[in-house]
């Protein structure tokens, strides 16, 4: 399965030449997930900042394929790629206009704090790793 999300391009994602400046496309992934967290897995940032948790990228891999400019729309295709006891695997396309704009591949972990309030990697609450799993055709 694929989640989509719909970003337009505002001006404070662009260089001065009206292209969408490349560290961007990493903030729009990073709301895409956040989505896709609320929406399909169940647990919101919010609850997860709550609760002392949280799925920080671990690893972030991007293609640049074609521009955006100011003002269009892009079409995020997020997949799971993988699903482990407590990171995730997954890949961001960007669509728009009838072609791949960007591609970024992410590892994030589920973290929770520690008795010394470090974050480590705990497995996926049960609930929240069904609801991964049956989106990606795992469950």
């Amino acid at each position: 399965m694929i989640y989509h999300r719909d970003i337009r391009i505002e001006f404070n994602h662009c260089d001065p030449a009206g292209i969408v400046f490349y560290p961007r496309y990493l903030e729009m992934t990073n709301s895409v997930c956040e989505n896709f967290f609320r929406e399909v897995a169940g647990y919101s940032y919010a609850e997860m900042m709550a609760a002392h948790q949280g799925t920080p990228t671990v690893r972030a891999e991007v293609s640049y394929h074609a521009p955006t400019r100011l003002g269009e729309v892009i079409d995020w295709r997020l997949s799971v790629t993988r699903l482990g006891t407590s990171s995730i695997g997954l890949r961001n396309e960007a669509h728009c206009g009838g072609l791949l704009r960007v591609t970024v591949d992410l590892t994030l972990v589920f973290v929770g704090g520690g008795p010394d309030g470090d974050l480590r990697p705990q497995p996926w609450p049960p609930a929240v790793r069904d609801r991964i799993a049956a989106f990606a055709g795992a469950g």
